[in-house]
């Protein structure tokens, strides 16, 4: 049985074990049996237990000495299946626009102060490479994140923003929170968002904030393109078709206007 002193590769390994062995037994287990199923001595399985639980990840039922899978696992975990869930029911809508319009369709989320593309579809794959599933881009300036920004309250955002830099990319960015704060405002009352050049010359993108069952701006979805392809003329027309998508996808994951 491994008493060592753990160094943190270990104790991340010897944490995993132990969720992974209570993920088994969803009534709970107690010390003793989650030391032997995990391998490990019994001091060294209490330390870590104590630790998860204090993040949440664990919870103790001190009456039966028990510890279960805790709601930050749990809520994480959900995460995950929530985002498989938004990429699969998003997918054909973002392909309709890509279709439609010609122009590149995103689906992002926010992590922090700037948005993860979780999606993309584009008619023409080797066009801005930079823009590929996984990449980032800072919300403040783009309008998959205005969408994103737009659904928190003044409390969250200004906690969001805190360490966001404001770099100016171009002479169109915003640099401070005022001006995005007024920004946000017509944003919601418009309900979507659009980037004229804000973070790239000759780049423009209207997005649209998706809900979830409860209200809740949980992703966004846009189209995007060169500024002689979303000219001033089309936005309009861009502008329904995304927030159409916007509605179809948020109506799937259980959103009542």
């Amino acid at each position: 049985m491994d008493c060592e002193n753990d160094n943190s590769i270990k104790s991340i390994s010897r944490a995993l074990d132990i969720l992974e062995v209570l993920a088994m037994h969803k009534d709970g287990l107690g010390i003793t049996e989650i030391a032997r199923k995990a391998g490990l001595c019994k001091s060294t399985a209490h330390r870590i237990a104590a630790t998860l639980v204090e993040r949440g990840y664990v919870e103790h039922d001190r009456t039966p000495g028990n510890y279960r899978l805790g709601l930050k696992y749990i809520e994480i975990a959900s995460f995950y299946i929530n985002s498989l869930e938004l990429q699969t029911e998003a997918r054909p809508f973002l392909w309709e626009l890509t279709s439609q319009l010609g122009l590149t369709a995103h689906l992002g989320i926010l992590d922090a102060h700037e948005v993860v593309y979780v999606e993309k579809l584009d008619l023409f794959p080797n066009v801005r490479l930079y823009s590929q599933i996984g990449f980032r881009v800072p919300a403040y300036c783009s309008s998959l994140g205005k969408c994103l920004l737009s659904g928190l309250s003044s409390g969250e955002l200004e906690a969001v923003m805190a360490r966001c830099p404001f770099e100016r990319f171009t002479d169109r960015t915003i640099t401070n929170l005022k001006e995005l704060k007024q920004e946000l405002r017509q944003v919601r009352l418009q309900g979507w968002a659009l980037d004229n050049e804000e973070h790239d010359i000759d780049y423009r993108c209207v997005g649209a904030p998706i809900f979830d069952y409860r209200g809740d701006v949980i992703a966004a979805v846009s189209a995007s393109g060169s500024s002689s392809n979303l000219t001033d003329e089309r936005i309009p027309m861009v502008v329904e078709k995304v927030k159409d998508s916007a509605m179809n996808i948020s109506q799937r994951l259980g959103y009542v206007p």
